[in-house]
């Protein structure tokens, strides 16, 4: 994934060998896209880019990527039954005052109901990480409630927000994610802008990083398994076990070991003895996010939105990527951004499905059908005649790490205490965790603490 191929170029620019293994025949992780039988791109989930990100930035400019990025209009716009509809705009002002816009304009919302939330913008904007940890015990649904912050508000806005932003419910996820992560997108007028990749995460970033990494003589292997760990009388690592596609099991040694999985992966890996240390146990404490992703293919155009959609209804965060991606659009269909240009076109919706833990064995066709019928109710009009053409569903069992209440205090230092093993992942310590930025940030802190052991030098993570 994006942590690993990060952390593989950080360390061959400062001359270290490197080796990456990947289990998949693909690579990119929670970022992963590959072609349909029809030439089609499918994606693992909906991805976009945040104007709050620094580093991910950074790395693209490095390999002149970042024109890649398409970015759109800083509007979220929120879609509901009925064909109802609200956005959050702010305005060119210092921050807090470039709220004003969504409290003053605002008509979905009561006053007394944004007043609510106005009232408590403070230790969201504002609120130390000292404040921030200590709400790490209340999910955000008990943190909106003793606040006396609208019910309204919590249904509409911020269960689609904590569904897009970690595919679980609000009373199920630690109140300091919500507030974390909304005062970093709060304070900074543009920090929640967002943009699209002009094309596929695997033609327009993946496959670049990796051809960067092999040209620069790193070796990248596919279908090769971690199957365990070998340890040294010493407490090191002696050597990975590894299984190449069907092969048998053989011991791949090395002098360092970084291991950016996802969270299932790695507690499958850490052995027994390693678990009663207080940094390997806290992270066997840590699960999975279950997530589902479709893409829906239609005979016509819906939704005339170049933009990501919010819903609290199932589908939080959504996007008509024939608008919003001009390489998933139709050979036939036409380019601009007007409305007359969008109506030529036919939508290709990709939606996350979450919650998903109850629909995971749900067949297709139910998760096509209920979700068909969330979006025939947000655009009556436009979709009332249209008609499915084609669709896909992608299952992750396990994507994103959980962030349930009093679980924050379980995420790590990129050192482990195992003197040549780093971790990556959202898990780690970097304050956006489980995303495209959180990612890079935690690959590049990994081979930074590795690079300062090397050259005795002192480490501590930082967010």
């Amino acid at each position: 994934g994006i942590a690993g191929l990060s952390a593989a170029k950080r360390l061959i620019d400062a001359g270290y060998q490197v080796q990456v293994l990947e289990k998949r025949d693909i690579l990119g992780g929670k970022w992963s896209s590959w072609q349909d039988s029809d030439g089609e791109w499918i994606e693992t989930g909906l991805h976009v880019f945040f104007g709050a990100y620094e580093e991910i930035f950074s790395l693209m400019r490095d390999l002149n990527l970042y024109d890649n990025i398409l970015w759109k209009d800083h509007i979220l716009t929120f879609t509901l039954a009925d064909g109802e509809s609200f956005d959050f705009r702010t305005a060119k002002l210092p921050s807090p005052l470039h709220l004003l816009p969504t409290l003053i304009a605002n008509r979905f919302f009561t006053w007394p109901q944004k007043l609510s939330l106005a009232r408590n913008l403070y230790p969201m904007l504002f609120g130390s990480q000292d404040y921030y940890q200590r709400m790490d015990q209340y999910s955000y649904a008990d943190w909106h409630t003793m606040h006396g912050i609208s019910d309204r508000l919590l249904q509409k806005m911020f269960v689609p927000l904590s569904g897009a932003l970690k595919f679980v419910r609000p009373e199920d996820m630690s109140a300091k994610v919500v507030l974390d992560v909304s005062g970093t997108f709060l304070r900074v007028n543009g920090a929640s802008r967002m943009g699209f990749l002009k094309g596929s995460p695997d033609k327009y970033l993946i496959a670049p990083m990796a051809d960067y990494v092999r040209e620069h003589g790193g070796i990248i292997e596919n279908n090769t398994k971690i199957v365990g760990i070998e340890q040294d009388a010493d407490g090191r690592i002696a050597g990975l076990c590894v299984q190449r596609g069907n092969g048998a099991p053989e011991l791949l040694t090395a002098d360092e070991y970084l291991l950016a999985l996802p969270i299932h992966n790695l507690k499958r890996l850490i052995p027994p003895a390693w678990q009663a240390d207080p940094y390997f146990g806290g992270l066997m404490n840590i699960d999975g996010v279950p997530v589902i992703t479709l893409h829906l293919w239609l005979d016509r155009q819906v939704s005339y939105v170049d933009n990501i959609l919010f819903n609290p209804e199932g589908i939080p965060v959504y996007a008509d990527m024939a608008n919003t991606t001009p390489e998933y659009r139709r050979a036939d269909d036409e380019g601009g951004t007007d409305r007359k240009a969008m109506a030529a076109r036919k939508s290709r919706f990709q939606f996350v499905v979450a919650p998903a833990d109850s629909l995971m064995s749900a067949t297709d066709q139910q998760i096509v059908d209920q979700v068909w019928g969330t979006i025939r109710r947000n655009f009556p009009e436009t979709a009332k005649d249209a008609q499915i053409e084609k669709f896909k569903v992608v299952r992750v069992p396990q994507s994103v790490y959980w962030p349930k209440p009093g679980t924050d205090k379980f995420r790590v230092s990129q050192r482990s205490p195992v003197p040549n093993l780093y971790l990556a992942g959202g898990y780690t310590y970097q304050r956006f965790y489980d995303s495209m930025e959180g990612a890079v940030r935690s690959g590049n802190r990994a081979a930074d603490a590795l690079m300062a052991k090397d050259r005795g030098e002192e480490w501590q993570p930082v967010a």
